[in-house]
């Protein structure tokens, strides 16, 4: 750079001329190659610039010198050693999550009994994750959700807890009690799956719901007469099956509307075993516990224990249930009419019997199969055991193969109900009323009925 300036035209005292250059923070190299002053302007020579020295090259600044290895392998392989740490310590934690989310126990009795059994991955993935929007059913040991398997098969799994004792005993009772029964009114069990503090029972999915829901719930339409008289067919066939058709015989010892599921055709399927076990006439009943719901056991649960009469007694007051769309015991009514068995023998007795039938069923219905029906459940309920059909008979009479034979409504034992006591000491259940909520699960048998 070249330039000329006439400095008197800037300053008119004495001035001192130097050079002066300002960079803030930053270094630079400034050269000034020449210069020239004249006190004349007549007397300035021009700077010769072809004379001027050759600008100086900028010097590059020193390198830093590095970091002494010894100082930076340390902290690289320290750094490298934490960051390694931590990633298996999440890997480990992500791999006993999954292994303990999925775990599964088995025991000797499930190679002898067991169905098939479901991995607990395949049945979670199956009701997505056990969520709230499939949940279909709540009861006292657990839960029952809707689930899909591959091939759009829906199932329905019933969850139990192994923190209630109880709940445990369901569990054996169902796989190992129905091991081995088939039959076309019972309610197919597809399998199971143990897993750590859980129980899981897989059945078959009945779309219908439970009867309960039919008779209880306000379901439009309600349930006509035929379809009713077909579903009593049908659960009567089973107990039946259950007393004489399996063997070891088996009793349900706990038949209700809530315990009967109803399939895509409105069949009528036996389930909820969790209550049952295999029949030995020459056990000692008189020891067995009372078990069951109240309004469906029998006066002598508590002296002489469970039998097959004891079952006839609970399918005697599930016809009157289904007949006349109440439950057996509703405290909230009049005390006339609070226990089932005794208001229907009482109305038989004034000579209006027909009126005790459910009001939903309208005109489409004959009488004669009503009352008829009527009668029979009255016959089941007797208090005396041995005065009781045996569930063959059962079937006869409501298929009209056999008629009813003639009995008066003072007969000894009919309409006598006798309230079990003593419900402390027992593990009895109580029905519940019409405001109440849904009950218990979806019910199961072992393998798919091929029917009898």
């Amino acid at each position: 750079m070249s330039r000329s300036i006439n400095l008197s035209e800037i300053f008119e005292n004495k001035i001192f001329v130097g050079f002066s250059a300002s960079t803030g923070q930053l270094t630079s190299n400034q050269s000034i190659l020449g210069w020239s002053f004249s006190r004349s302007k007549e007397l300035f020579q021009a700077l010769d610039l072809s004379k001027l020295p050759q600008a100086p090259l900028p010097q590059d600044e020193p390198e830093k010198a590095p970091l002494p290895r010894d100082k930076l392998s340390p902290l690289l392989i320290g750094l490298v050693v934490v960051l390694a740490i931590l990633v298996l310590i999440v890997l480990g934690g992500l791999y006993l999550y999954r292994r303990n989310k999925y775990a599964e126990v088995r025991e000797s009795w499930e190679r002898e009994y067991g169905p098939h059994r479901f991995s607990y991955k395949s049945l979670y993935k199956a009701t997505n994750g056990f969520g709230r929007d499939g949940l279909i059913g709540r009861g006292g040991f657990g839960e029952v959700y809707k689930g899909t398997l591959p091939l759009s098969r829906h199932i329905a799994v019933k969850r139990l807890s192994h923190d209630a004792e109880q709940g445990m005993k369901q569990f054996v009772a169902e796989v190992v009690t129905m091991g081995s029964l088939q039959h076309r009114n019972l309610v197919p069990l597809l399998g199971y799956c143990r897993r750590k503090g859980e129980l899981l029972l897989v059945s078959e999915y009945m779309p219908c719901g439970s009867l309960d829901q039919h008779l209880f719930h306000n379901r439009n339409p309600s349930l006509s007469w035929l379809p009713r008289i077909s579903i009593l067919n049908d659960i009567a066939s089973a107990i039946s099956y259950l007393h004489t058709g399996a063997s070891p015989a088996v009793l349900h010892r706990d038949i209700k509307a809530s315990n009967v599921m109803l399939d895509s055709e409105g069949n009528g399927r036996l389930g909820d075993f969790g209550m049952a076990g295999f029949h030995d006439p020459k056990a000692n009943l008189s020891s067995t516990a009372a078990v069951g719901t109240i309004g469906y056991m029998a006066p002598e649960l508590i002296t002489m224990g469970t039998s097959t009469k004891t079952d006839v007694y609970a399918f005697g007051a599930f016809i009157l249930e289904v007949t006349c769309g109440r439950r057996p015991v509703e405290p909230e009514l009049p005390v006339e009419k609070q226990y089932l068995v005794k208001w229907v023998c009482e109305r038989w007795r004034s000579g209006s019997l027909l009126e005790t039938r459910d009001p939903r069923l309208g005109g489409e219905f004959l009488p004669e199969e009503v009352e008829m029906v009527l009668k029979l459940g009255l016959l089941c309920t007797n208090a005396a055991p041995e005065s009781r059909p045996a569930m063959g008979q059962v079937v006869q009479y409501l298929n009209q193969s056999v008629p009813l034979h003639d009995f008066s409504p003072y007969s000894p034992g009919i309409g006598a109900f006798m309230p079990v006591s003593m419900l402390a000491s027992f593990n009895i259940g109580v029905p519940n009323s019409r405001n109440l909520s849904m009950p218990t699960f979806v019910s199961h048998s072992i393998l798919e009925g091929r029917g009898r």
